[in-house]
């Protein structure tokens, strides 16, 4: 992520949030930011700036890259994909080479994390993916 504190250079960067969700902060430490989105954590690095250190801090937060999402199943190239904002099913299968003749067109699975555990979603074209989700492209069976 690239944080931005306005007129404080020394606090500003780019920092990498680890793979438990934490990001260390220029003279706050190491804060959770797994499961916000950016204005989210922009308001809690503004919380924790403000007073001891800075009287009126302005924070930007900006995600540079996400991770990525997988595609598997009844597609013709099942894989890792990079995730762009505005994902759908629909996109996610048109990058994975579209799906094979064996697929079953009308729904899809989708694997996303929600509040620490994995979640099964059921899913069509227009379903929205996002960033870590799987998508599991099923067999049909006529």
């Amino acid at each position: 992520m690239k944080l931005t504190v306005f007129g404080e250079d020394d606090l500003s960067g780019q920092f990498d949030i680890d793979g438990s969700g934490y990001v260390s902060v220029p003279l706050i430490g190491s804060m959770k930011a797994a499961g916000m989105d950016s204005r989210e954590l922009e308001g809690k690095i503004t919380e924790a700036l403000k007073g001891d250190y800075l009287v009126n801090p302005r924070v930007s937060v900006e995600v540079m890259n996400f991770r990525p999402f997988f595609i598997l199943g009844e597609v013709n190239k099942p894989g890792s994909y990079p995730y762009v904002n505005g994902l759908t099913v629909l996109n996610a299968v048109a990058l994975a080479g579209g799906y094979t003749a064996r697929a079953k067109t009308s729904s899809v699975m989708i694997i996303r994390e929600k509040n620490g555990e994995k979640v099964e979603v059921k899913g069509d074209d227009d379903t929205p993916v996002y960033a870590g989700d799987t998508v599991r492209v099923l067999e049909r069976f006529f």
